[in-house]
């Protein structure tokens, strides 16, 4: 259920299906698993039911018909202790109990505790296991959802959790197809890590059964294959060659390259659109010298935010002043600055919280920190090894700086090891892609106290930004989550954990032959299961 990547999401929602999906074009929530979008009642002033009812035709490979008991156990397996779940249990803790009727097993009931508008599409958006296949003996079945969500850390490990934790890894982690059962249109055939995953279309997809099958239930093609290929330059001859048929997320300039370039303007087709992923820079605040809002505030005006987005883009994407995309004109708060670019003002907000630039040439910063010891300003730079754009930014932060005198270290970090080293505090700043849709706005996992040591990288957290953050992700209506959004915007300009620099746009390009590639703004940015290609004409003899 943890999902490390936005691949990872993305094969996901082939293998498997969720309730209810966003469509890629309209940015819609639409029935998947669901017969239909779900009944909402509010019970008194802190409950709320959810109800839902799945496909008559919708069943797992076996034909055994996916059931609200399924839902049961997939709510369930979030909480079972022993599973890397720590973002999707923050997430998903509104969830008090959820109702089947052995008389109606198709239909079942979510009950929240809180009546957020957002549960609506939350308790819809998460995929969907089978029961019978992963907890065979019925293990969960023993355990209300209650017990699971408030068991203690130090209660004692419960042999049969254990067993059920220890066999759902060991699918993952052993890459065996047999060990991923999902309900969707696909099925793994094989997979090597960092190199490709390849997928077959089943053979009785439930979803043929529907006339007209909804745009989201397609599957065309019949099997499909993820290559990974780092670099850029290969991919490109890959493409052109005809080995690939979807580049996604093309660097500018290569795009533009091949846009304007006669031969391949003739034989691929090219795709821009807004996205929902916004470029960052992140401070680790449990370090001395980056704890206090004002140093923060002081290295965020070292980002030219501008010039970067000129030369990594070519001028295109949306400066922003947080992590709601100003797309979003509902949310985006308009009433605050972007962050300028302004060394001198830098250096002086860092005289104001405190540090001295020593007298001597290239020294640097120093101020006093606790116990009478002594902070020097000097940092060191994460990002992943490889990526033209967070490289860029990296060296961009590091020549702004050196004027200054603070001395600034670039790690470039392999993709495997990066998150761990995020994880682990590892890192003074490092630099970031942050992947969002226009849908849920919940900041408990990267910027709340709970998300510390899991996926809160900077580790910032207060009691305000805390409350905040429950109280959007609990608004009873949009208005005020609207309010409280452009609130949590002007906070985190305050405190800047994070630097916001700007929203990238999405690149697609792909083969001519393709037909119904249904591209839009939603991660990845195309549609995989409406593809259609056409056969190479045969030259003639």
């Amino acid at each position: 259920m943890a999902l490390v990547n936005q691949t990872a999401v993305e094969v996901n929602n082939l293998l498997h299906l969720s309730l209810i999906q966003a469509e890629v074009t309209n940015h819609q929530y639409v029935p998947a698993l669901a017969v239909a979008l779900p009944e909402v009642r509010l019970v008194g002033d802190s409950l709320m039911h959810i109800t839902y009812e799945l496909r008559p035709v919708a069943a797992w490979d076996d034909g055994r018909p996916i059931l609200g008991s399924d839902v049961a156990f997939t709510v369930k397996l979030m909480f079972c202790p022993g599973l890397p779940n720590e973002v999707v249990r923050n997430q998903y803790h509104f969830i008090k109990a959820v109702i089947t009727d052995p008389a109606t097993p198709r239909r079942f009931t979510i009950v929240c505790w809180g009546q957020a508008p957002e549960y609506v599409k939350a308790t819809g958006d998460f995929y969907i296991l089978p029961a019978a296949t992963l907890d065979p003996a019925g293990r969960l079945s023993r355990f209300t959802l209650a017990e699971l969500q408030h068991r203690a850390p130090t209660a004692p490990a419960d042999t049969a959790l254990q067993a059920l934790a220890r066999q759902y890894q060991q699918g993952y982690a052993g890459h065996s197809p047999g060990q991923l059962p999902g309900c969707g249109p696909y099925e793994l055939v094989s997979w090597e890590k960092d190199r490709f995953l390849y997928l077959r279309r089943k053979s009785h997809w439930w979803a043929d059964q529907l006339h007209p099958t909804p745009l989201m239930l397609r599957a065309k093609p019949q099997q499909l294959e993820y290559v990974i290929i780092p670099d850029v330059a290969t991919a490109i001859l890959a493409l052109r060659r005809g080995e690939l048929d979807v580049f996604p997320q093309m660097p500018a300039r290569e795009f533009e390259r091949l846009r304007t370039a006669p031969a391949t303007r003739a034989a691929l087709q090219f795709y821009t659109t807004d996205s929902y992923n916004v470029v960052t820079a992140g401070f680790n605040t449990s370090h001395p010298a980056l704890a206090d809002a004002a140093t923060r505030r002081a290295l965020s005006r070292c980002f030219d935010a501008g010039r970067l987005m000129k030369a990594t883009q070519l001028g295109a994407g949306q400066r922003t002043v947080g992590f709601i995309s100003p797309s979003d004109t509902a949310n985006y708060n308009r009433a605050l600055s972007l962050i300028p670019f302004d060394p001198i003002q830098a250096a002086a907000l860092l005289r104001q919280s405190g540090w001295r630039r020593a007298a001597a040439p290239t020294a640097g910063w120093f101020r006093p920190g606790p116990g009478g010891t002594r902070q020097q300003l000097r940092l060191t730079m994460r990002y992943r090894a490889g990526d033209p754009l967070l490289t860029t930014i990296a060296l961009q932060f590091q020549a702004a700086t050196a004027p200054l005198d603070i001395p600034v270290s670039l790690l470039p970090t392999e993709a495997g090891s990066f998150s761990e080293a995020l994880r682990v505090g590892d890192f003074d700043m490092y630099a970031q892609v942050l992947k969002g849709n226009p849908f849920m706005f919940n900041f408990t996992s990267f910027l709340h106290s709970q998300g510390i040591g899991v996926s809160n990288f900077t580790r910032f957290s207060t009691p305000a930004s805390n409350r905040l953050i429950e109280a959007i992700a609990t608004a009873s209506s949009n208005a005020s989550r609207q309010r409280l959004l452009r609130q949590f915007q002007a906070l985190m300009q305050q405190e800047m954990p994070i630097v916001p620099l700007f929203f990238l746009p999405s690149r697609t390009v792909a083969d001519k032959r393709l037909s119904g590639l249904n591209v839009g703004s939603l991660k990845p940015g195309y549609l995989a299961t409406t593809i259609v290609r056409t056969a190479r004409a045969t030259p003639a003899p």
